[in-house]
């Protein structure tokens, strides 16, 4: 019988020098490169004015660190920065020194280099992450997010007001413009959760593009989002209200009608949406769909509807949010709230309601 071979591999890893050797972090410098790194320091001027035992290159990749490990403290990340540099002299911290490094560096940089990986992953032929010759793109607010206590975080987030006074853990409010197809994130923003969704989606609204589809939930049906967003000249596919009572202009040989919202001219397909979940449970809604997409022949009221379905991704990238990256933090939900629970798997069956 013939003989197993045993081959030995041996891998070429590039390592900064001296100090800046901990940014490694085994293959994290394969998506941020250092020169990606240095290049957002300085634009944000971040940069060390001297050589320190902890330059602000470590400290980018050290916050960085501090997401992809947060079950874990300061100085266990920091031993898993450096488990790969046995030989070379790296420098041990103390324990205020990662903080100092955090506040001198500040979150420009952070921030900075956000924007420049922010954007589209798919390429064009990727399936499933086009309608058409669109790009389908979701706006969401996440408000179920939970900061620590402090007073820092109360003097700009404020705090819930109960019954007998204030409750539960500053609240933040995070609202992200996400490519379904891909839960890739285009933009993102937070601030208090007192502030309406519109205000924050309108900081984004910059980030869209004439081939982009953009899915939106029934938040978004205000004026100044709805013409902002098709001032950029994407097209929109969004569920209005239940309250609003739009004009009828025209009947559609497929059920929808044209009509004038602000100063826009839409198209309105009613439909019922009825979504079984994984544990067989059926939930039935009934939904208005406001799009921009106004010729039923090229794009049918059933096409729409099933399309529809695509924001979900958005919901269930923020699931993933809470329940991985932020399941450790005081940022994790005691109970499955109704968004959490919708975020499973499901089956949905559409169609249109005759009006």
């Amino acid at each position: 019988m013939p003989k197993g071979a045993t081959v030995d591999a041996t891998r070429t890893v590039t390592v900064a020098s001296d100090v800046h050797a901990p940014g490694r972090l085994g293959e994290l410098t394969q998506v941020l490169p250092f020169e990606l790194v240095d290049s957002v320091l300085e634009e944000t001027k971040a940069t060390q004015r001297r050589l320190r035992l902890l330059p602000s290159r470590t400290g980018v990749y050290f916050v960085l660190a501090l997401g992809l490990f947060e079950r874990v403290g300061a100085r266990l990340v920091w031993e898993k920065m450096v488990a790969g540099l046995g030989g070379l002299p790296v420098v041990s911290p103390s324990e205020k020194a990662p903080r100092d490094l955090r506040r001198r560096m500040g979150v420009a940089p952070l921030r900075a280099l956000f924007e420049v990986l922010a954007g589209p992953l798919a390429q064009p032929r990727t399936p499933g992450v086009r309608y058409r010759k669109w790009r389908t793109v979701a706006f969401d607010g996440c408000s179920s997010l939970r900061v620590p206590d402090d007073d820092r975080n109360r003097s700009w987030l404020g705090k819930n007001r109960a019954r007998f006074g204030l409750a539960d853990y500053p609240a933040l409010m995070l609202m992200t413009l996400v490519e379904t197809g891909t839960r890739g994130l285009l933009g993102a923003t937070f601030g208090p959760s007192s502030t309406d969704e519109n205000a924050y989606a309108l900081r984004l609204v910059h980030l869209l593009k004439p081939d982009m589809l953009v899915l939106t939930d029934r938040g978004f049906d205000s004026g100044d989002f709805l013409e902002a967003a098709v001032a950029t000249g994407a097209q929109l596919l969004a569920r209005g209200k239940s309250t609003r009572r739009p004009p009828v202009l025209a009947n559609l040989p497929d059920g929808s009608y044209l009509t004038r919202i602000y100063r826009l001219k839409l198209r309105v397909i009613e439909a019922k949406v009825t979504v079984t979940g994984a544990d067989g449970t059926v939930v039935s809604d009934h939904y208005r769909l406001v799009t921009t997409l106004t010729d039923p022949r090229t794009d049918p009221a059933e096409a729409l509807i099933s399309l529809y379905h695509e924001r979900w991704e958005i919901e269930s990238a923020y699931f993933a949010l809470r329940h991985t990256l932020c399941e450790a933090g005081c940022c994790a939900p005691r109970t499955p709230s109704a968004s959490s629970r919708r975020c499973g798997p499901y089956w949905c069956s559409t169609r249109p309601s005759a009006r």
